[in-house]
């Protein structure tokens, strides 16, 4: 994901190692101004959940005051890959492109599509989860490339993911097994046989699958923490 080794790269008398490189001047700017501008989107949804828990009193329905700030940022994450390709920060292209596509799809393909599912209390559940989570991350990877990280921060980043991280996951499964009945009745984005491509998909099916790949992704992600 989006953060950078502190330092120039320069070579070590005795070991013969080297310190990894950090990005250039301009990289580093680029880099900053992306982070800053992602955790004031995730604090604006952060607000917008709060103000509105506040007008309403219940927790119910708080989806649709975030709905479209939620959608926007989550998908600007897809920017993260274009910091892979040029190797301008260093982290695990596998983790970040399965962890930040896995987020899109649950936004778009299902909470967006599957609108019966916005009012489930799952929904809020993985929202607040991702919303924290990313508030940290993003402020973590700013300061980092300040050179200023402050022991909060740090702190949050590496602590509070033992709680947040199977929060959103159990949200982000409740939510697709919540859709399933209605996929499964309306045929969203399934396509039957016969037809000119003499293809066929089962969205159904293929949301079971979604589900079973979480199992590797748990072990992936103890692997290499990251939130």
């Amino acid at each position: 994901m989006v953060s950078s080794a502190s330092g120039s790269s320069r070579s070590l008398d005795n070991g013969g190692q080297r310190k990894r490189r950090g990005p250039g001047s301009c990289a580093t700017a680029y880099l900053v101004i992306y982070n800053v501008i992602m955790t004031a989107g995730w604090l604006v949804i952060a607000v917008g959940l709060a103000r509105t828990y506040l007008a309403k009193g219940t927790y119910h329905n708080l989806y649709y005051s975030i709905e479209r700030p939620l959608k926007f940022f989550q998908t600007g994450a897809l920017l993260e890959q274009c910091f892979f390709t040029p190797g301008i920060v260093p982290s695990s292209v596998v983790l970040t492109a399965f962890q930040v596509s896995s987020r899109v799809f649950l936004t778009w393909a299902v909470t967006h599509s599957v609108r019966e599912v916005q009012n489930e209390d799952s929904v809020l559940l993985f929202v607040v989860a991702w919303t924290i989570t990313e508030i940290i991350r993003y402020s973590f990877y700013t300061f980092s490339l300040l050179n200023h990280l402050p022991y909060i921060i740090k702190w949050a980043r590496y602590s509070l993911f033992i709680v947040l991280y199977p929060m959103g996951v159990v949200g982000e499964l409740l939510t697709i097994y919540a859709a399933l009945p209605y996929v499964q009745r309306t045929g969203l984005y399934s396509i039957s046989l016969p037809n000119k491509y003499n293809f066929s998909f089962d969205y159904y099916t293929f949301l079971i699958v979604v589900m079973a790949s979480y199992i590797p992704r748990e072990y992936l992600t103890s692997s290499v923490t990251d939130l």
